[in-house]
């Protein structure tokens, strides 16, 4: 059974010879997977059929009675502008072509090319009119900021600008057929994204993770597309690839920059033709799953090393997202700390604690290197060693300091601008250092302890300071 790349698209076939409509139809479904077609053969009706249906593609002969292809051509640019239109014709005729493309036809063949000129043709139009529906949803949706789907996103919790743009974007590419690459950092929740994305799909199938790291080039060509019994030593029984297992779904492949080279072609092959060849197996299976594809690495800077090739990695970033990192979106930071309490107390089973004064402040403070799944680290262990009402912060401020130790000096955060640039007087040193004081006790809501570890000092010396301070 030929798989439907475009169930949804809809394509209006126009030619006077009933024979040349079947043939025609019977090419775009068996090569090209397209099925939602209409065929019409008195061009007098090709505008009532827009009108009543939904096309993205009108495929019109040239020559025919009543209406000729460059008329009904001409009035699908004036009223259906963003319809494709691609004339047939039985000769290669170049003025014709020319004057045809001019009044705007997305391409010009000839009845007598090969199967796959045409086919070819018919394919690029159609991701050309996705593109422009695509880029014009994720235009509209960024202007508006408005989410049509916002229970899609429950799983994540954030009230920054740049995720919630993040959210219109998917939104806007969620049912599209090609590729959408995923990139961010570890732990800022890539698989969460994805998941969203699938909800979003419509794909009745379902969501299939792979993570591909570590994988050499044989078990990810089995882990991938399965084998067939004797394949090799020891496989005694056939094997569902993870590409069958997400058929009608989506197959999510997180880590893809970990890829070797050949696991890279074959990738590579597995989105061009959309089929692959099981282990051992001689007939090809067709690609019926969304492909999402996530990674933490710099894809682009692998490709100019060499290490990932050019050719999967554009055809990988069809849609890109890029997932901020904790540190980019601290305002988030309350929101997730609030959530991980309630969630670890659930499952620890215990009540939800109560959050001393100025911990979210405290963790703002921290760079999260392993952002969001990092901060959920800290929050289970500190619950699980919670006895009293109130939450401690020791805990939180070990892991940070332990943390920080382990990551060494360079994980310092680079230097600022001197503060002090712009004054033609400089304060004196008791006056910065009160200056100081003063402002880490506000971030720390009064909270002396909190406040000499952001000033990087002791207790007692705080204390000592403010007597001075006051005296």
């Amino acid at each position: 059974m030929t798989e439907t790349l475009y169930p949804d698209f809809g394509v209006l076939l126009v030619d006077d010879e009933p024979d040349w409509l079947g043939s025609l139809t019977l090419t775009l479904e068996t090569a090209g997977g397209i099925n939602n077609i209409t065929t019409c053969s008195d061009s007098r009706q090709v505008l009532s059929i827009l009108e009543e249906k939904r096309i993205g593609l009108v495929m019109l002969d040239l020559t025919m009675p009543h209406l000729s292809g460059e008329e009904v051509l001409a009035q699908i640019a004036e009223r259906y502008p963003d319809t494709a239109v691609i004339i047939l014709s039985g000769l290669n005729q170049l003025e014709t072509a020319v004057r045809c493309m001019r009044l705007g036809a997305f391409d010009y063949c000839v009845k007598t090319d090969e199967e796959e000129r045409i086919v070819g043709s018919v394919l690029r139009a159609i991701r050309m009119v996705e593109m422009r529906s695509e880029f014009q949803e994720v235009s509209s949706r960024l202007i508006s900021r408005e989410l049509s789907h916002p229970e899609a996103f429950s799983a994540i919790v954030t009230g920054d600008r740049s995720m919630l743009d993040v959210f219109a974007y998917i939104e806007a590419v969620a049912k599209s057929p090609q590729p959408l690459l995923i990139t961010g950092e570890s732990g800022v929740g890539k698989e969460l994204i994805a998941q969203a994305v699938h909800r979003l799909s419509g794909c009745r199938g379902k969501l299939v993770t792979v993570n591909v790291a570590g994988l050499d080039d044989t078990v990810f060509a089995d882990t991938l597309f399965g084998h067939v019994r004797g394949a090799y030593t020891g496989a005694d029984q056939a094997r569902r690839g993870m590409v069958e297992e997400a058929s009608d779904g989506t197959l999510f492949l997180d880590e893809i920059g970990d890829l070797s080279i050949p696991s890279q072609v074959k990738l590579l092959r597995l989105l061009q033709e959309r089929e692959y060849y099981p282990l051992g197996c001689d007939l090809p299976k067709r690609l019926k799953a969304r492909i999402i594809v996530a990674t933490h690495q710099n894809l682009s800077a692998k490709e100019g090393e060499g290490k990932f090739r050019r050719d999967l990695y554009y055809r990988l970033r069809t849609h890109r997202v890029q997932i901020p990192a904790l540190r980019e979106r601290r305002g988030d930071i309350p929101l997730l700390l609030d959530h991980f309490l309630a969630e670890a107390a659930e499952a620890l089973g215990k009540k939800k604690p109560t959050p001393p004064k100025g911990l979210a402040q405290f963790l703002s403070t921290y760079s999260f290197p392993g952002n969001v799944r990092e901060l959920k680290a800290m929050v289970f262990d500190a619950v699980s060693v919670h006895r009293d009402r109130m939450l401690s912060m020791d805990s939180f401020v070990k892991a940070v300091e332990s943390a920080q130790a382990e990551a060494g000096p360079s994980s310092a955060a680079p230097p600022k601008e001197n503060p002090f640039s712009g004054f033609d007087e400089l304060p004196t040193f008791s006056d910065a250092a009160a200056f100081l004081v003063q402002e880490a006790l506000a971030r720390a809501n009064g909270n002396q302890t909190l406040a000499a570890r952001l000033l990087g000092i002791s207790q007692p010396a705080l204390s000592k300071r403010l007597k001075m301070m006051h005296s």
